[in-house]
């Protein structure tokens, strides 16, 4: 395990439970990778502008994170946003496995996974429940991240 690995990780969560996106973002490398279920992949100020964009949007926001674990390269983490998810008012539990490559100190690589389907239900209702499986409302999805995404960026 490596100790300065594990604080990086643990840093980046501290940071983002207080909604500290620039405090988040200093854990990254500028040539940053990340990847979950609903943004797809992005790189460098595009990783760094989806956390600038959730924590100033965030409403009734918690976190936790436990089992952060690491070795000389990589790292690994657990994690729980609870967060309303503002499109629909819907309250939203999301659990989230977190996968991490470390290069030079800093993070260059974020790869979250967790259930679309059960995240759609929450955040969407029905149509979640009924479509959230399908890659249609999948691809649905990410578009509508995509597009939030930059639509946040053209107006900073």
């Amino acid at each position: 395990m490596s100790d300065a690995n594990s604080a990086l990780i643990t840093r980046f969560y501290e940071a983002f439970q207080r909604l500290d996106a620039e405090a988040m973002v200093a854990c990254y490398s500028a040539d940053i990778v990340f990847s979950d279920p609903v943004f797809g992949t992005l790189r460098g100020q595009d990783a760094g502008d989806m956390w600038r964009m959730l924590t100033t949007r965030a409403k009734d926001f918690t976190l936790s994170f436990d089992n952060v674990r690491s070795d000389a390269d990589s790292g690994a983490a657990h994690w729980v946003a609870t967060y309303l998810f503002s499109q629909t008012g819907r309250i939203v539990i999301n659990d989230i496995q977190a996968r991490f490559v470390i290069r030079d100190g800093l993070i260059c690589q974020h790869d979250d996974r967790f259930d679309l389907w059960r995240w759609a239900r929450q955040a969407l209702g029905m149509p979640g429940l009924l479509l959230g499986w399908s890659p249609m409302l999948q691809n649905k999805v990410r578009q509508q991240a995509f597009k939030g995404l930059r639509a946040f960026q053209q107006g900073r």
